[in-house]
């Protein structure tokens, strides 16, 4: 004889599974909760121990130190320089450096570059997006920070209709249907997928670091990026995201030094962004990027040992690893 069902909401469950929904939860006991967090601390050093494979280094604690520790014999400087398009051994030879720096004559040639928000709206509307809303700069690191799946369409009327406080921001995604219009440079041997950022002006990724070398695209629109050297960490009070990512409250923009008062010994720079340029962003550099217009970018991420620390020089024992 089945069970009989209930309405609980707008489902049907049996009666025992409504009582257990009722019921109070009662909170993790301490077993519970060591146990959770040695399985969120395991799975932590599994992906830790890949990406260190993935990028041929002994581990990536260790590439972290080793970057911090070139950084520190950086000069400081007060502008990134704007050069011409660069073939792979002068960009090399230029980002084993350590140093950021811009590039013009390869964006705008892409096919891409000479799209509009129409052909989106024509070609793309069908689209699978994720979109950040709501508070998505304080909850930038966050596990839980707030999305919303949707249409391309539906986001750009969602733009064009306007909204309070952030703007909603497609982020950090793969649209795969585009990647046929970016020609990107072979600078890396190897590369992650290409993702794509689009959103009006006022769109804001905060302060964070990536410890993988990375080219950033400025397709449409400008932007402002903020920009900090690795081994000043210890001004901008980072918090670990992840083994690769660590993330800042200090706001470059709007600098609160009450709150973060060691932020005053932060060495930021400005770079603005126009349409065609490409930004070279080292590994471990801090950046904020806020969009200043309407704007459509793309990067990709370096999966190797990063270009400043120079394979064969010393500054990172990658023979463990292999």
């Amino acid at each position: 004889m089945s069970e009989k069902k209930i309405a609980f909401g707008s489902e049907e469950v049996t009666a025992a599974a409504a009582a257990a929904r009722r019921a109070p939860r009662l909170p993790p006991t301490r077993q519970e909760s060591e146990s959770a967090a040695a399985d969120r601390a395991a799975h932590a050093a599994a992906r830790e121990r890949r990406d260190a494979q993935v990028r041929g280094v002994p581990s990536i604690a260790a590439m972290r130190e080793a970057i911090k520790a070139t950084a520190r014999t950086l000069p400081t400087i007060t502008e990134v320089p704007r050069l011409r398009a660069l073939d792979r051994n002068a960009f090399r030879a230029r980002a084993a450096q350590g140093l950021p720096f811009l590039m013009t004559g390869i964006v705008d040639r892409w096919p891409l570059a000479a799209m509009t928000v129409h052909t989106l709206r024509e070609r793309y509307s069908h689209l699978p997006v994720r979109a950040r809303v709501g508070d998505y700069v304080n909850t930038a690191f966050a596990p839980d920070r707030a999305m919303r799946d949707m249409g391309m369409l539906d986001y750009l009327d969602l733009v064009a209709a306007g909204t309070e406080g952030l703007p909603p921001y497609l982020g950090n995604l793969e649209l795969r249907e585009l990647n046929r219009f970016c020609h990107w440079p072979a600078y890396f041997d190897k590369m992650g997928p290409p993702r794509f950022w689009l959103g009006p002006a006022g769109t804001v990724t905060p302060l964070h670091c990536d410890y993988d070398d990375n080219v950033f695209a400025q397709v449409w629109g400008s932007k402002r990026i903020m920009l900090a050297p690795p081994h000043h960490d210890e001004f901008l009070y980072p918090c670990e995201a992840n083994a690769i990512l660590f993330g800042s409250p200090f706001d470059p923009e709007a600098p609160d030094y009450d709150r973060f008062p060691l932020a005053r010994q932060a060495a930021v720079v400005e770079c603005i962004v126009n349409p065609g340029d490409m930004l070279y962003v080292p590994a471990g550099w801090f950046h904020q990027v806020r969009a200043l217009t309407f704007s459509l970018s793309s990067n990709r991420w370096a999966r190797g040992v990063p270009l400043a620390l120079g394979e064969g020089t010393g500054r990172l024992d990658t023979g463990a690893s292999r």
